[in-house]
């Protein structure tokens, strides 16, 4: 840290820091979630308690930002065949636009995720239209001054895919606010790919066990570790009746570092604010502009599915800037909006602005 720094977090201010809409430079898909008293063994084979199809992936962020109000324009592919008519009436039904004619050729991809009573869940993924291959497949996005693009380490991880995005990434103009997501692939981006893209980025929002990878710092964490957020982008994880916020699962040593942790991704990233979520005790923030990481506690809540917490967290987050909240606000809002919304069951629970405003009333 410089000794320039002051200890006051600035307000949104910035043009960029109030995006008018919210361009989702990531992946929508289809979840086929299974909830199972544990996984099959290998060979074996297990009767569901419950099963359902919803959309998932990136579709949890931008419900959660149009839901407070943030217009959101979906720039990732999507296919022809069942799995695109579920994700198109998914963000019709958000009010979503979409910047691409359906793929003719594939279908949207889908994940098969099986969902033990410990609320930890397991993934296979299978990828199709969703995912924008070969060069210059984004540069008829049309982001500019006010608008906000959310990039996620899915896409930048993708061999086929990840330089195209991160070379249009890196060259977004000025104004444009761009929120990076490395999520639990973060280990497997291509230092070529993603150095560009921390260079240009304006936040970087990880959980405790991707900010360590990223930063370089010591930690019982490596590359192949499990992440405790594997829905795309932050969550956290916790036994029914347990206690939980956005963050991964982390231990009182742990969460002890995350301000280390924060300050050394400012010094990575040339112009990035920082936002390292820590399980239960919330998140913290650190700003250019300021001379610590401030801790930002987030509300106790009992688990029912964490699936999509973090999604919450960052769409909330985007919403909360673009209505003008300093980022500490901001950072506090998405807490509770990721609290709120692993009290209920499924992937896009996320609250509304007025369900929100209601459950935070004294």
């Amino acid at each position: 840290m410089t000794g320039s720094r002051t200890a006051s977090p600035r307000r949104a201010d910035r043009p960029q820091d109030r995006p008018r809409r919210l361009i989702f430079a990531g992946e929508a898909l289809v979840d086929m979630v299974m909830r199972v008293p544990a996984l099959p063994e290998r060979g074996g084979d297990m009767l569901a308690e419950s099963a359902e199809v919803t959309a998932g992936g990136g579709f949890n962020v931008m419900a959660a930002a149009a839901r407070h109000g943030l217009p959101v324009l979906y720039a990732g592919g999507h296919g022809t065949g069942p799995w695109g008519d579920v994700v198109r009436a998914a963000l019709a039904a958000e009010g979503i636009g979409l910047l691409r004619p359906p793929d003719p050729d594939r279908d949207t991809g889908f994940d098969v995720a099986f969902v033990e009573p410990d609320a930890e869940r397991t993934f296979v993924t299978a990828l199709g239209a969703e995912t924008m291959r070969g060069p210059g497949s984004w540069d008829a996005v049309p982001a500019g001054p006010g608008d906000a693009v959310y990039l996620s380490g899915y896409g930048l991880a993708a061999p086929d895919a990840g330089r195209a995005l991160g070379g249009w990434a890196a060259a977004l103009p000025p104004g444009v606010l761009v929120f990076l997501d490395p999520g639990p692939l973060v280990a497997q981006i291509p230092d070529a790919v993603l150095a560009p893209v921390l260079a240009r980025c304006d936040w970087l929002s990880c959980n405790l066990r991707e900010s360590t990878l990223l930063a370089g710092a010591p930690s019982h964490w490596d590359g192949s570790a499990p992440s405790a957020d594997r829905t795309a982008s932050p969550g956290g994880t916790a036994s029914p009746g347990g206690t939980v916020s956005p963050g991964g699962t982390v231990s009182p040593a742990d969460t002890a570092s995350a301000a280390d942790t924060a300050r050394r991704l400012l010094d990575r990233a040339a112009r990035a604010d920082v936002l390292v979520r820590t399980g239960p005790d919330g998140c913290y923030l650190a700003l250019r502009a300021s001379a610590e990481p401030v801790h930002v506690p987030a509300p106790r809540v009992t688990a029912v599915d964490m699936t999509g917490a973090g999604d919450a967290h960052s769409g909330v987050f985007l919403a909360a800037l673009a209505d003008g909240l300093p980022a500490l606000e901001a950072a506090a809002r998405a807490n509770a909006a990721a609290a709120f919304a692993v009290t209920l069951p499924g992937p896009a629970t996320a609250p509304t602005r007025a369900q929100l405003d209601a459950w935070l009333s004294p």
